[in-house]
């Protein structure tokens, strides 16, 4: 049952992110008055629905996204008259593009012709498609705030946990006893006891382990002087600091040779400020647009792992359905405390609202990124108009981007069913 509920939180967070995404799309459609006929979470048959006005709302069996259904996505062709479309097709894309265009031409009533989305202002179009992805991104904003300003993080203390008997290099670190010939750390051969909180380090103030630990890894071949509090008491200590091989901080997959101590750190939740907020997202910012850089490369492992059976890559693409599975493990798990469970499932999905809000302002068509992409063109064309005072060369006519729009929906499709598939026969699994 824990398992089972861990999954649905996941699924309806989710869902929950999806609507909100949509709200956010259809708050600027209304506020610049754009005639929206649907709002849907999810796809394919309707679920539920009920007609409020002018717009539907309603949810779908398909729980893979959302929509909003705004009349007038696609103009007519310059010189067309508003709402008819000519019947000429010069090969098979024009012929499709035409057909595109009069299918959304036809909910275009008499009336429509200032609540069409085309029609609208450059900037209003650009807001009506940002209004998705931004709130994604401040719904990320705000759970990452939950739980780093609210909840706290478990941060490590410049205070002994345990001492490590021997050196060992990072290859041989769990070894469950030390080698014959190994030779005992600088931390066993001063004494240091678990429990002692480090007080200074070579003549500086210690209230930060990560300063301690980069401290540490700068001395080695010298012998430094460090103070300890073991029960109030101020002990001082001259540390022979040797050299060993540990994995780089900033790469885990790259072993270096650094100054080492051999203490493990004890750690306490606390709560960070608004500066860790900013850092921490900009830093998952970046990773995350480069994991979208990377996503045809990573892909192919997803292939390899659901049909050759190679292991997952856990930095990998995960789809809905892996991402539930890990909700179900973590809710699962008689590792983690609830606080502990609360904490990550409020990670999972600041880390799904941010990679929502950042794959949907990829600047191709079907996503949003690439209507944005339109109204910014549209802005240029009109900017260099007045600059060279020429006519105002109107809309941009996204409806040419069909031919491609078609291909990369095909592409999303197969993407996200290869996940799935891939979710399910080879799942990444939580193993905290």
């Amino acid at each position: 049952m824990g398992w089972l509920a861990g999954v649905l939180i996941l699924f309806f967070g989710l869902l929950a992110s999806i609507a909100l995404h949509e709200l956010g799309h259809f708050s600027f459609a209304k506020l610049f008055r754009v005639r929206t006929t649907q709002f849907m979470v999810g796809f394919g048959p309707t679920m539920w629905s009920r007609r409020k006005g002018e717009t539907e709302y309603g949810l779908k069996w398909i729980p893979l996204g959302g929509y909003i259904r705004m009349i007038g996505m696609l103009p007519p062709r310059k010189g067309d008259a508003p709402g008819q479309v000519r019947r000429i097709s010069t090969g098979p894309w024009q012929g499709l593009i035409e057909s595109a265009r009069g299918a959304a031409l036809e909910e275009v009533r008499p009336g429509d012709e200032d609540r069409v989305f085309y029609a609208k202002k450059w900037w209003q179009k650009l807001l009506i498609m940002f209004g998705g992805p931004a709130m994604n991104l401040i719904l990320a904003v705000v759970f990452f705030a939950i739980l780093l300003m609210g909840l706290g993080v478990q941060r490590a203390q410049p205070v002994i946990q345990e001492v490590s008997p021997c050196m060992v290099p990072a290859s041989q670190s769990r070894l469950d006893s030390c080698p014959a010939d190994a030779a005992p750390t600088p931390a066993q051969q001063v004494g240091l006891k678990a429990g002692d909180r480090i007080v200074s380090y070579d003549g500086r103030r210690v209230d930060d382990y990560a300063q301690l630990q980069k401290q540490i890894r700068d001395s080695a071949g010298r012998t430094v002087p460090m103070v300890v509090d073991r029960g109030g008491q101020k002990i001082s200590l001259n540390v022979p600091i040797t050299r060993n091989k540990m994995r780089d901080l900033d790469n885990e997959n790259k072993i270096v040779d650094v100054g080492f101590l051999g203490i493990t750190p004890a750690s306490a939740l606390e709560r960070q400020g608004p500066g860790a907020v900013a850092s921490t997202m900009g830093d998952l910012t970046k990773h995350t647009a480069g994991a979208l850089v990377r996503m045809p490369q990573k892909m192919v492992g997803i292939w390899n792992a659901a049909f050759s059976g190679e292991k997952r890559d856990p930095n990998g693409p995960i789809g809905v359905v892996g991402v539930s599975r890990i909700g179900g493990d973590v809710a699962a798990s008689d590792k983690l405390t609830g606080g502990e469970k609360v904490s990550y499932f409020v990670m999972l999905l600041g880390s799904l609202n941010l990679a929502v809000g950042l794959f949907n302002l990829v600047p191709l068509l079907p996503l949003d990124g690439g209507h944005i992409a339109g109204a910014l063109l549209e802005a240029i064309k009109k900017g260099l108009a007045r600059v060279f005072r020429r006519p105002d060369p109107g809309y941009v006519d996204v409806a040419k981007a069909l031919p491609v729009t078609y291909v990369m929906a095909a592409v999303l499709i197969v993407m996200g069913g290869l996940l799935i598939y891939a979710d399910l026969v080879n799942p990444i699994r939580f193993s905290g």
